[in-house]
């Protein structure tokens, strides 16, 4: 088996800015001394020094020259502090404390899927702030994930017992696209023959507008009606794939879907349900009255509002759907000892494996935002949900008699948490409530919804009844006044009497001691930036700083709803629209649109904006996606999501995109051509002299060109995706802006485009764009905007210098990695049947001996390893990973050799937790020391991980 050493040649140069070994050396008295850049990247000048001559050059300046082709290059000035000046840390966040004072606190009872929850300060401060849980990667290495991975699978036991499904993933990314996800997967199940997909009226409406954008992909032709009506109709059932309801509905009505599902059942079709966890404490659950597919927002079980995102949705099936169920699964599986363990589970459904053929595209999901809500439901357990879920339910009750008693008519009579009231003027009651603090659902001239939820306080209560009580004239209450309802309002055949939650793990850890003890012993198992440098290659692992993370708790940007008038958010949009420009002068692009919430709905918009744009050209007939084979898998996935066919292109041997075929395809397809989808650099790591020439092919044969700006850290300041030559990008914000990954998401993954493709940036049923924009890819209209603080302040704090220089500083690591690497990975091993018997995942689970989590495996080369060191990474840890990956050459030598068997190894049995080095001499059956095995190299004496786990088995048990 071939082990490439596939680094990132990720190459830099540039005018090296100074930075000192201790603290900054301020240019003068009056500069500060907290200057961000020095705190970012790892490396002093002495280090880059180093590096530099170790590669052979005098000068940064003489590396970019060597290694970025020249025509692609872009003047210094373009990314300097003149075009984006920089700010100190402290200054930084007294500027965003300053926009956040622009933010007005109003109270929201819009709803609309959208609740202001309570976050337990015990989880605020020790998971959702706490960077053992927000630095780690997707949990693909289980025995250095078992901790995130059992929060997961507590996420989607909860998603289960409080749905009745069978079966559930660790989240999608908002209710609306898991909406979307439902709906494919009807279409799907009917064979991809029945076209029809039946939306009741009472769905959220930002939900119906994902739905539109994602139908019109697959040729799935929308009926939005009253659904227990429409399903009456015999021509409609004979071409229907699948139903959605909302339960409760948007208004606050508690349908009885029983029927609906019984018929849509007899059609065979698909029963999709959304709906809300805490109703389901009080309402009959979906699983008992037939629903296929359930999903929703869990963000009122303890995440931030955050003005849209981001929030963790959850999806569950039935036993018969697994297969084609989108997202990450997480199953029970065993280490090699037999004992039980976690691990991703089913994984051959997901677009890197099965590409355009996946069930779906989605790769980021939102692991924290999932793991908040499982420890909710963890430190509230059943009684403390179904105490919540009383007094949200009961204050409702109440509203619903105080404003009954001024006169108003309630239109729904039984209700969970929502009331639609018609009223004389909406018009007039909106003034009344702004003038008191206070923000409704704006529904129509005569109708006004109102949704409590956990934060509501009495005072609160007596505050929105005393609106209604002003706006008709009638005598204010007091909290004296207020009468506790005598029964809940809610349906008698609806009304839940199963047990829910029965798991220990929701039963005990209610004090704060024991959950803080549990938060903390999960982390333990797990490793993050915390430990150690992540090297995972086209994932940028770098530090995500404690200075731009510290605005996305504050209450000013947290509790704010999605849908407030836009008066009451001039900080945040103030911090939208600087992002907005910042991002598209880094592309060099036009205009920016922050609305996908995850690099894979970022693909997938670019491509609906390109088809867009076709089709306002009176070309809506081309539908034809040339991509590299080299491509990640979500690159097909999404194209054929957005209604494109999929054309691969050859690369060489090296990796380099194969020109010729590139020219042959698409002038083959010239007629019918919409796209390319290209990586720059490129999937492996390099910068192509050709892209220029690729991009002038396709626009020569009337395509677009999307630019997948996975690898944009190896850009800034030097090239941009403008210049070589693309129409659209996408960015990873978790990635090249510094959010964090999470342990799985949260993630973003903005457009820039350039001017003729700006009018079809993504629109919103609540806030509209221009009648060229395409319908939403996301729920808010700003997709996860919350986050997008994060990545404000990291290109605010680091201005363009400083974001040009961690480029570069990037760019010189990778390739100073590969020149010390570069002669001890350069042989063949052979498989099984060979003289070593090695392979990557070997090597993999080694290197987490050695403290490391081990870089990406098996793509894009299924026998190579792709190696991304980023800026913030100091020459001491760089050193410290090559010598632990020289040393495990080292040992891969002894196998070869035969000191060591093929069978027997200190490769084969890594990686050594604790339980295996405190073997008892009889038990110690290995060919090596324990010291060898858990000590290899000195420095692990004084700071290794010490792991929980031996390797998982292949076997997965779900």
């Amino acid at each position: 088996m071939l082990l490439r050493r596939c680094v990132a040649n990720r190459l830099s140069s540039l005018p090296r800015a100074r930075f000192l070994a201790t603290a900054h050396r301020p240019d003068s008295l009056f500069s500060p001394l907290d200057v961000f850049s020095e705190r970012h990247i790892g490396p002093d000048d002495a280090e880059t020094s180093k590096m530099l001559s170790q590669l052979g050059y005098s000068s940064m300046d003489a590396f970019i020259s060597h290694t970025v082709p020249s025509k692609i290059r872009i003047a210094s000035e373009d990314i300097s502090n003149d075009t984006i000046p920089a700010f100190s840390e402290s200054q930084l966040l007294a500027r965003a404390k300053d926009l956040g004072a622009l933010n007005k606190p109003f109270k929201s009872y819009i709803g609309m899927g959208y609740h202001c929850a309570v976050v337990p300060p015990v989880i605020l401060r020790n998971v959702i702030e706490n960077p053992q849980w927000y630095t780690p990667y997707t949990p693909y290495q289980p025995e250095i994930a078992q901790g995130r991975l059992e929060s997961l699978v507590n996420f989607q036991t909860m998603v289960m017992s409080l749905t009745s499904m069978d079966i559930a993933n660790a989240s999608l990314l908002d209710e609306a696209t898991a909406a979307a996800e439902g709906m494919v997967m009807s279409f799907a199940s009917s064979g991809s023959r029945k076209r029809k997909f039946l939306v009741d009226s009472g769905v959220l409406p930002q939900t119906l507008a994902v739905l539109r954008t994602r139908a019109k992909g697959f040729g799935i032709d929308l009926v939005v009606a009253d659904a227990s009506s429409a399903i009456e109709d015999e021509a409609l059932r004979k071409e229907l794939c699948g139903v959605l309801v909302q339960y409760p509905d948007v208004d606050g009505h508690i349908k009885d879907f029983a029927a609906l599902a019984d018929t849509t059942h007899a059609a065979g079709a698909l029963v999709v349900c959304a709906t809300d966890l805490l109703a389901l404490t009080m309402i009959k659950p979906p699983g008992e009255w037939g629903a296929d597919i359930v999903l929703g927002n869990s963000a009122r079980f303890g995440v931030p509002a955050g003005y849209g995102g981001p929030h963790g949705a959850f999806f569950a099936v039935t036993e018969k759907l697994k297969r084609k169920m989108p997202g990450r699964l997480v199953g029970r599986s065993r280490d090699v000892t037999g004992k039980p363990a976690y691990r991703l589970a089913l994984q051959t459904r997901e677009q890197h494996i099965r590409r355009e053929k996946a069930t779906s595209n989605i790769c980021t999901s939102q692991a924290l935002l999932a793991n908040m809500a499982a420890m909710y439901a963890v430190y509230h357990g059943p009684v403390g949900l179904q105490h919540i879920a009383n007094k949200v339910h009961g204050f409702t009750q109440v509203f619903k008699d105080s404003v009954g008693s001024f006169g108003y008519d309630v239109v729904n009579q039984e209700f969970f948490d929502t009331v639609t009231v018609k009223v004389p003027s909406a018009k007039d009651l909106h003034e009344v409530s702004l003038n008191a603090g206070i923000n409704l659902r704006r529904i129509d001239d005569r109708h006004v919804g109102v949704t409590l939820d956990e934060s509501v306080t009495p005072n609160d209560l007596v505050n929105v009844i005393n609106v209604f009580a002003t706006a008709s004239s009638s005598a204010p209450v007091s909290l004296s006044q207020l009468q506790e309802p005598d029964a809940p309002a809610i349906p008698s055949m609806l009304k839940r009497t199963s047990p829910f939650l029965p798991h220990p793990v929701f039963n005990k850890h209610h004090s704060e001691t024991e959950m803080l003890r549990y938060i903390n012993h999960l982390a333990s198992k797990d490793v993050g930036l915390v430990h150690s440098m992540i090297p995972l290659g086209s994932c940028t692992m770098k530090l995500n700083s404690t200075s731009s993370m510290i605005p996305l708790t504050w209450e000013e940007y947290g509790r704010i709803h999605p849908f407030v008038p836009f008066d009451q958010v001039q900080g945040y949009h103030t911090v939208i629209n600087e992002l907005e420009r910042d991002l598209a002068r880094i592309t060099g692009f036009h205009s920016t649109s922050l609305q996908p919430n995850s690099g894979a709905a970022g693909e997938y918009a670019g491509l609906c904006v390109i088809r867009a744009y076709h089709e306002s050209q009176g070309e809506g007939d081309r539908d034809i996606c040339l991509i590299p084979l080299s491509a990640h898998g979500t690159n097909p996935a999404s194209a054929v999501m957005a209604g494109l066919k999929v054309v691969s292109v050859k690369v060489h041997d090296d990796g380099n995109l194969d020109l010729d075929d590139l020219r042959l395809k698409a002038e083959k397809h010239q007629n019918k051509l919409a796209a390319f989808m290209i990586t720059y650099p490129s999937t492996f790591g390099v910068f192509e002299d050709g892209v220029q020439d690729a991009c002038k092919i396709i626009h020569e044969n009337g395509g677009q060109v999307y630019l997948d700006g996975a690898n944009l850290n190896a850009q800034i300041g030097l090239t941009n995706p403008a210049t070589c030559g693309g129409d659209v990008c996408h960015m990873n914000l978790h990635k090249t802006f510094a959010i964090p990954h999470g342990g799985g998401g949260p993630g973003v993954g903005p457009i820039c485009v350039a001017e003729h493709l700006a009018p079809f940036l993504p629109s919103h049923p609540v806030m509209p764009l221009g009648d060229k924009a395409i319908d939403a890819v996301s729920a808010g209209p700003f997709g996860s905007s919350s986050i997008h603080l994060i990545s404000w302040a990291y290109i605010k704090m680091l201005g363009g210098q400083g974001l040009s220089e961690a480029s570069k500083v990037a760019l010189l690591n990778a390739n100073y990695m590969a020149s010390r690497l570069s002669g001890h990975y350069n042989l063949r091993y052979k498989n099984a049947n060979g003289r070593a018997g090695l392979k990557v995942t070997d090597f993999a689970k080694r290197l987490q001996d050695y403290g490391f989590h081990p870089p990406t495996c098996s793509w894009p080369i299924s026998t190579c390893m792709l190696i991304e060191p980023t800026e913030s990474e100091t020459l001491e840890e760089i050193d410290r990973f090559c010598d632990a990956m020289i040393q495990i050459r080292k040992e891969a030598e002894d196998v070869i050799t035969g000191a060591q068997p093929k069978d027997n190894n200190v490769l084969k049995n890594a990686p050594h937790p604790l339980s295996v080095i405190a073997l008892s001499d009889a038990e110690w059956n290995r060919p090596y020391t324990r010291h060898s095995a858990a000590y290899p190299l000195p420095y692990l004496e004084k700071r290794s991980f010490g792991h929980p786990f031996p390797a998982l088995t292949t076997h997965t048990a779900i």
